[in-house]
């Protein structure tokens, strides 16, 4: 699987590569000069997004059971450095950030229940983003054929948002039960308590529907406020482009790197999907870019003080263990 993410890494790179090449290196860097310190206000947006996701996920623990605030946005930059900028797949931050928040005395089977409904209330206002993206498109006249397999395209996820939801409730439940006792083969299997006790949290965790429902809604404001960084990006190049065009472009990118989610950090993916997009409006692929380029800048910069964070975490964690295991008895 590494060799595999390696592999699909190497070819986006060679990719994003020839791309920059096509569209002239030095025009693309111009592109991205013309932002100038408006790159900074992309940082500032992006910075104020994956905070506003840790508030979202914060909301869905039961208020008993409910870490810090700052903890789950702290955390929640870790989850963003981890799926975009380590060799994993899209979701692997997630499954990190599950485990960290269990440093602060939250059950394991909680902090995972939290962080999958988490993920599908990310999925499903993605999924609502787009197509209010692709509406964008319909109404300014684009190719009919473009927009309907576009919405083909759109169509596919709505059966994969319901199989991520039912796999969550008591089928799913039963369902990996019965897998678990064929590889038990009639053995007490302890994993059955934890896969019980995690759907049990489930169950709560969508019963709390007033929860359910405020996570909701502030991910798909938080998919809104990101389409300011294809708009500040473009208009600091000098286009004359507004919100509902830096909507399209940026909602419908964002899906065509969700639907890449096993490409670690949508190498490649990213960037034809921006150039694509683009072109529908009249932006050269050096301008186009120069955008992916300033978002993998703001990948870096909300990233790595996330991993940083990690692993100062990860330190102290153990550093506290072994301190535990020291004293006497």
């Amino acid at each position: 699987m590494k060799r595999l993410s390696i592999l699909v890494t190497a070819i986006g790179l060679a990719v994003i590569a020839g791309a920059i090449v096509a569209a002239d290196p030095r025009a693309v860097a111009a592109a991205v000069a013309r932002v100038g310190p408006a790159s900074l206000l992309v940082v500032a947006t992006r910075v104020v997004s994956v905070g506003l996701c840790g508030l979202a996920w914060w909301l869905l623990f039961p208020p008993k059971h409910r870490p810090p605030v700052r903890i789950c946005m702290l955390l929640r930059y870790v989850r963003e450095g981890a799926n975009t900028l380590l060799p994993l797949t899209q979701v692997g931050g997630d499954v990190i950030g599950a485990r960290l928040v269990t440093f602060w005395g939250i059950a394991g089977t909680l902090a995972a229940a939290t962080v999958i409904v988490d993920v599908l209330m990310q999925a499903a206002t993605q999924f609502l983003y787009a197509l209010s993206g692709l509406s964008v498109l319909a109404a300014r006249g684009t190719d009919s054929s473009l927009v309907r397999n576009v919405g083909l395209a759109l169509a596919l996820f709505v059966p994969a948002l319901g199989g991520f939801y039912l796999v969550q409730r008591h089928w799913g439940e039963m369902l990996l039960m019965k897998v678990l006792r064929r590889i038990a083969r009639g053995r007490e299997w302890a994993l059955h308590g934890h896969v019980g006790e995690a759907f049990s949290y489930l169950r709560t965790l969508y019963g709390r529907r007033g929860a359910v429902a405020a996570a909701f809604f502030a991910h798909l404001a938080i998919w809104f406020i990101g389409a300011l960084e294809v708009w500040i990006s473009l208009t600091a190049m000098g286009y004359a482009i507004g919100y509902r065009e830096a909507l399209a472009i940026e909602s419908l990118a964002q899906a065509a790197r969700g639907a890449a989610f096993m490409v670690p950090s949508a190498v490649g993916v990213q960037e034809g999907g921006l150039v694509l997009l683009c072109g529908l409006f009249g932006i050269p692929a050096q301008s186009a870019l120069a955008i992916s380029l300033i978002k993998r800048a703001a990948d870096i910069c909300v990233g790595v003080p996330g991993l940083i964070a990690w692993q100062r975490m990860e330190a102290v964690h153990w550093t506290r263990k072994d301190r535990r295991r020291a004293e006497p008895n």
